[in-house]
């Protein structure tokens, strides 16, 4: 018998919001009308959940991020950052667009981006949770897993029928629900408009996580599509694509206490995790993870000190290191700050007092401890899984091989039953990724980065360490293991493009034959790797399974506090509102909400990362800031601060004023604010967003772009 506090509507999530606080998806928004209206929005709520009606049809996932198209020619605006591996693939030490920004001149001056990269277009979100569902019921573990799984893919494919579609299956409140997303996948990408590192970047890792802010972090592509109009692979003869519909940048000030909106791709979110988790991200994760990617940073910088080009191939992904790094140190900060375990510890203890008190409460409570038992037991391997994955992970040629010998086990089987991200479907963006390894790769970085790893791997209890990764890295000292990975890394070709493309469409005896010590190795590695990825499954599938029972109580508990609860962050659109705010963040201190170009001169000082270009020094002292100047401030805004719920994932998200116009482009959280994808803190949450004034100014007057101005209806002065 089903226990009847489970069987309480998801729909009950949308009663009362806290404040500011919820990363709705579209379908909620109707629901909360009332609270929309009152915090100023003007138009109709309803539009919000019309994925097919502005503004929400303009809004796109670029990469792993978001951004909106901004013109009916295809014209997608995103940030810097979110497009700095485009700006890096086209980079060369002769032709530096990091350093000195791109503008294209006309549409024939637009580069392609790398391969891999796309804009996805979401055109579809519709609920599949009993097809998901039907054949796990019953099952467990590794069997209920790949039950779900099997299900999605099922799904997917039939929904992939249709040319230029991506789909996806989204798993909503821990297993509880499943949505089917059907999105148009743009292949061909290009870079329109980059303003100088200096400017896209400006304070980078000093003011990373940091108000105030000056930061012009935008970037605007162009996305294009063959001349029937369909998605196609870069060609010089394919046309911009014609989007649905798209924002218009508004012209109006922006003051404190405005209407905020913001549509976008939040990455994921854990606020609805189980207390023991918050402790354990808290007492080990973030811990541990400032520790190896600070490791990490250090020994790329190391090992490229001496290359020019190896700091190019690398930027990217030292960048990467960074903000990750900075990320979990702000995460931990943030939730000490607001003595996150208590809060949660205290919540859940509440939660499950007010379920002993509700019918069938004895079967929810089973399923709830059943996966407390399911997570202490993943903890046992959390060092050696972190630093197996990093092994994995941050590799350009070892990541290769074991690619290529995965792709070839997985074709063996029919395609609905392959691993996902190794079907026929993935093919298009492996091949890219592969093509572009050599602009990414260094082999002295590479092996310094192993070195650095598996010196840490060996350092195990030998219980944990892994017979296959042992017997490949053979050498217990540093020295033994740097003899082992030059060994490894001269018997290789899979540096040559020609050469990892033929691996990648070589069956199992071709590679069977082949004497590449890296595809030897990868061979050698994959059955631990599967062995592993078993294990984790199993888990998973468990927690697949019971997790719903901790959500659904925990949904009827906050609707009897008359609370809302939307689902954790996991990449799907999402939208949060608020206002342009002021924060206190400690005693005596208020950050007010609007910077400007005197904060730029402040900061100057001819050394990165506080190198303002003279281009834009010039025109802050000129002082001509034409119709965008702010008319209290007298002067060139630059960033704005607003309550709004973001997470990683929302960098290049759209902020929209009360009349739905693009007033900001997302791209930071504050210090205090890091920890959000954990726990939400009305008293420190804030988001950090380019003003369009800023831009705008940019275009016209610093770095002039009049033709792109035009294609968006903006005045050039």
């Amino acid at each position: 018998m089903r226990p009847r506090v489970l069987a309480l509507s998801l729909a009950l999530c949308a009663t009362a919001a806290q404040a500011d606080e919820g990363m709705w998806m579209p379908s909620q928004l109707p629901d909360l009308a009332r609270q929309l209206r009152a915090a100023g929005f003007k138009g109709n709520p309803g539009d919000l959940a019309e994925l097919t009606r502005a503004p929400m049809n303009a809004v796109v996932k670029v990469g792993g991020a978001t951004g909106a198209f901004v013109s009916p020619d295809g014209l997608v605006l995103t940030n810097h950052h979110v497009a700095f591996g485009v700006i890096q693939y086209n980079a060369k030490p002769d032709r530096d667009l990091i350093g000195n920004g791109f503008v294209a001149a006309d549409r024939a001056a637009e580069l392609p981006a790398n391969p891999d990269f796309r804009v996805l277009v979401t055109t579809g979100f519709d609920k599949v949770t009993e097809r998901i569902l039907a054949g796990a019921r019953g099952k467990h573990g590794r069997d209920y897993y790949d039950a779900v799984d099997s299900a999605s893919k099922a799904v997917v494919a039939e929904c992939e029928r249709d040319a230029g579609t991506r789909c996806s299956v989204a798993n909503m409140y821990y297993g509880t629900d499943f949505y089917l997303i059907r999105q148009l996948e743009l292949r061909d990408i290009r870079l329109v408009y980059a303003p100088p590192d200096s400017i896209g970047n400006y304070g980078d890792e000093v003011d990373n996580f940091v108000w105030p802010r000056h930061s012009g972090d935008f970037t605007l592509l162009r996305a294009y599509v063959g001349k029937d109009g369909k998605p196609a692979d870069y060609s010089p003869d394919n046309v911009p694509y014609a989007p649905p519909g798209h924002l218009q940048v508004s012209t109006d000030p922006v003051r404190e206490g405005d209407y905020a909106m913001l549509a976008g791709y939040p990455g994921v979110t854990f606020r609805h995790r189980m207390a023991s988790e918050f402790v354990q991200q808290i007492e080990w994760q973030l811990p541990s993870r400032v520790a190896l990617y600070g490791g990490l940073i250090k020994t790329v910088e190391a090992a490229g000190a001496n290359d020019a080009e190896a700091k190019v191939r690398y930027a990217a992904q030292v960048a990467g290191f960074k903000n990750t790094l900075k990320r979990a140190q702000g995460e931990l900060d943030g939730l000490r700050r607001s003595d996150a375990v208590k809060v949660r510890g205290d919540d859940e203890a509440a939660m499950l007092a007010w379920l002993d008190k509700q019918p069938d409460a004895k079967a929810i409570r089973a399923d709830i401890d059943a996966a407390q038992r399911v997570l202490d037991a993943g903890a046992a391997m959390r060092e050696r899984d972190q630093l197996l994955t990093a092994i994995r992970t941050q590799t350009q040629l070892l990541n290769t091989a074991l690619t290529v010998q995965r792709l070839a086990l997985e074709r063996a089987k029919p395609d609905a039953q392959r691993e996902s991200g190794y079907q026929q479907r993935d093919d298009a963006l492996i091949a890219g990724r592969f093509k572009q390894v050599q602009r990414r790769y260094a082999p002295q970085v590479e092996k310094a980065l192993l070195l650095d790893l598996l010196s840490q791997y060996k350092a195990l209890p030998k219980a944990a360490r892994v017979a296959e990764f042992d017997q490949v890295f053979a050498g217990e000292d540093r020295a033994a293991l740097q003899r082992t990975l030059d060994g490894l890394y001269a018997g290789t070709r899979l540096g040559e493009e020609a050469a990892r493309l033929q691996a990648m469409n070589s069956d199992a005896k071709q590679l069977q034959a082949s004497d590449d010590s890296l595809l030897k190795a990868a061979a050698a590695l994959l059955p631990a790797v599967l062995r592993i990825e078993q294990e984790t499954k199993a888990r998973e599938g468990e927690l697949l399974r019971l997790r719903p029972a901790y959500m659904r109580a925990l949904i009827a508990y906050r609707h009897s506090q008359g609370r809302a609860v939307y689902p954790d962050a996991n990449s799907t659109l999402r939208v949060s509102y608020g206002k342009v705010s002021t924060m206190d963040p400690r005693d005596g201190v208020r950050y007010r909400p609007l910077t400007t170009v005197q904060g730029i001169v402040e900061k100057h000082t001819g050394v990165k990362p506080f190198d303002a270009p003279q281009a834009l020094r010039d025109a802050i002292a000129k002082g001509d800031f034409g119709s965008t100047v702010d008319p209290e401030l007298k002067t060139q805004t630059v960033d704005f601060l607003t309550n709004l719920d973001t997470t990683g994932g929302n960098s290049g998200s759209p902020v929209l004023d009360a009349n739905g116009k693009l007033i900001g482009l997302n791209f930071d959280s504050n210090w205090e604010a890091v920890s959000a994808s954990w726990m939400f803190d009305p008293r420190y949450k804030r988001a950090i967003h380019v003003d369009m004034r800023y831009m705008r100014w940019l275009l016209a007057k610093v770095y002039p772009a009049p033709h792109l101005l035009k294609e968006m209806k903006l005045p050039a002065e």
